[in-house]
Order: C-alpha cells, then structure tokens, then sequence
C-alpha cells in the first residue's frame, strides 16, 4: 500500500516509484463475440433467474437504468501519436475505465445509467466522480477507498491510432471493493448490469463482482458481459482464459473482438462462424464481434450477419469498443424485443457502429464520446 502513497508523477516526464507495479500491453481495443456448438471448455458458475418472458427476458423490468460495475481510472494519453511513452513530451489526462466508460457513454446519448465501483479518496478519485455528476451518471453506488489510489494507465498511440498500455495499480482501489459495499437496491432496479473481466482478477472485487452479478440476476436484470482481455493485469494466460470463461454462460449479451475470440479458442480463425459458435451457450441472447472500421457481426439463436462500420480518419481507439456497447445497450434498455427482429436489431447495431467509429476521432475515451444527436449527424452523412 506504501508503494501507491510513493507514487510521483508529472505531465512531460514520468517519474513512478520503483516499486509500482508496471503492465504493459501491446494491441487494440475493439469488441466481443458468442454463439452455439460447445468444444471450449467453460467452468459453469450458475445463477437462478426469475420466469422468462416471450422474449425469453423477466417481464418485471419497467425502467431503462443501465448499472456498469467495475473499474474507473486515469488514461495518461500523448500529446504526439507515433511515438514511445518515453519519448512523448507530454501527456492528456482523460478519465477512462472501460465500464465507466459505457455508463457516460450511455448518458450521452440521453439514456439512463448508473457506475459501480471503487476509487482512491484523492484528487484523481473525487475529479472521476465529478465527471459521472457533469454526465448525468448516477454514482450512488461509488466508493472511495483512504488507503488506495486510483488506478493510472498510460497510453502509447501508434500512427494508426491503436493503443499500447502500461498500467500502475498495486493495489489500486478499484481492486478493493468488497462485497459490503455494493449497492444492492442500485442493482435490482437495472434493465441491465453490465461488467467486464478486470474486477475478477483478485480479491475482494472478485468476489463482490459474483454478488453483484448475481443479485442482478435473481432480481430479473438482464447482464451484460465485455471481457476486455487486459492480458498482462492476470498472472498468467491460463488463469486469464479461465477466469474471463468462469463466468461465460451467465450473461445474456456478450461482447468480443477477434483477437479476443482467438485468445479463449488458442488461436482458431475468428473470422469463422463455427469457431465462434463453439463459444455460444444456449442462456445466450445476442453475441456481439466487433471489427474495428470493418463493423460488427452479431449472432443470435434466430439470425446472425454482419453491419459495416463508419470509415473515419482514426486518432486514438481508446474507448472505441466501450461507445459500441453503450451504443447498443442504450437501444437495448429501452426495448428488448429488438432481439427478436433482425432489421431493428441491424439498426441499432449501425448507430453503435457509428459511436464507435465517431469516438476514435479525438483522444481519450470519455472526452470522446459522442451525444446521440452527433451519431445520428454521422449516419444521416454517411448514407448521404
């Protein structure tokens, strides 16, 4: 804990105590993918959920809340793309978290959503849960932890705008929330609980990320899963694989990239409809691969097939993935029979494409999240 209260930094030139501990990440950020025909191996975590409706969801739900649960943090993002971080003369402080970030994400685009989590009781912590009031966040839920800080990523930008991270958590105070500290009331009122894998690395979180889960679950709430491969935050590949898999068939929608479907399969194709099926479970609704500028591919029990993206001069992806979802859970929370029609579905899955691809346009990823007038904006251009 020590370690945390050492840290110095400052914007220009990076001065971290040794004792930090330092991941670093080469890769981009895209989305998530599932489907049907079971060969990889899923540990089963199994919760109980109410009767289901004709849509196969509770019909008990009447608002439109989306609750994110998870990580909220500071991207350190270069003034100068192209170059290494210790080559870059300066950075852009841009608060980020890939759930906190679908949940301003939401708000923009004037739908109703609530964040979950735990930050450090200091500068950085009450400037993130002022950014959730300035957005229309509800943080009811948000905890401030005295003898942790808040998480700090930095953030290489390569020339085509794909990211390399190096982050500094040991243990930052996302990692310390415990299961006391849930707001359960919160959670039982959501549409849809959204999460990642980040909060089932280590202890206390993992276990109030369960509780929490679960709680939604019983009371009727839709859940929502992104994994958000972060490989060097887990001890190893294995334990990443089966952790982010623990948890696999208790979501109804699931998020994924390519390089993240290759990951949980050991590297098959992708691109490859029967590979991505081995990951389907029959308690899924709609899986979701996201393609970059190429779009997404969706997959439901009915119908699967693929919306092209927005093609844009791209300058940082961060937060990208996290605008798609945002995108269409915010559809999604308002109606969910548009899993049951595949030309809806498309239509809302072409506005998330557009978030997605209007997000890449500036740096950061909260900054850079668009309103829904902005998305309509590009869509409208973009047909024109």
């Amino acid at each position: 804990m020590a370690a945390l209260h050492s840290t110095a930094f400052r914007l220009g030139s990076v001065a971290l105590s040794s004792r930090q501990e330092l991941s670093f990440r080469r890769g981009n950020a895209k989305a998530s993918a599932f489907s049907c025909s079971s060969s990889v191996s899923i540990p089963r975590l199994s919760f109980q959920s109410k009767a289901l409706g004709g849509d196969g969801f509770p019909e008990t739900k009447d608002s439109s809340l989306v609750v994110c649960f998870g990580e909220m943090l500071i991207d350190f993002v270069p003034t100068i793309s192209g170059l290494s971080l210790a080559d870059a003369p300066a950075f852009k402080k841009a608060p980020g978290g890939a759930p906190a970030n679908v949940a301003v994400g939401i708000a923009r685009l004037g739908g109703s959503s609530a964040f979950i989590g735990k930050v450090g009781e200091d500068e950085f912590g009450y400037m993130l849960a002022e950014i959730l009031k300035e957005n229309n966040v509800n943080s009811e839920g948000m905890r401030f932890d005295p003898g942790a800080r808040t998480a700090l990523a930095f953030v290489t930008l390569r020339s085509d705008g794909e990211r390399e991270f190096m982050f500094y958590r040991n243990p930052s105070a996302d990692m310390l929330l415990q299961e006391a500290e849930l707001d359960l009331d919160l959670i039982r009122k959501a549409k849809i609980f959204h999460y990642g894998s980040i909060s089932l690395i280590t202890e206390p979180c993992k276990s109030a990320h369960i509780a929490a889960a679960k709680a939604a679950k019983d009371a009727g709430v839709v859940l929502s899963y992104d994994p958000n491969l972060r490989l060097p935050l887990w001890p190893s590949a294995e334990s990443a694989r089966e952790g982010i898999l623990s948890i696999w068939d208790t979501a109804d929608i699931i998020k994924i990239s390519e390089e993240e479907i290759s990951f949980l399969t050991k590297g098959e194709d992708p691109y490859d409809d029967a590979v991505v099926r081995k990951l389907c479970h029959p308690n899924h609704k709609l899986l979701l691969v996201t393609e970059g500028p190429e779009g997404c591919r969706y997959y439901t029990k009915e119908f699967n097939g693929r919306v092209k993206g927005l093609k844009v001069d791209a300058v940082d992806t961060t937060g990208a993935g996290d605008a798609f979802v945002a995108g269409i859970l915010s559809q999604l929370a308002k109606d969910l029979s548009l899993l049951q029609n595949e030309d809806r579905l498309r239509e809302a899955l072409m506005f998330a494409n557009a978030c997605g691809a209007l997000t890449v346009k500036e740096r950061g990823a909260i900054p850079a999240l668009p309103t829904r007038e902005a998305v309509h904006s590009a869509i409208l251009h973009s047909v024109g």
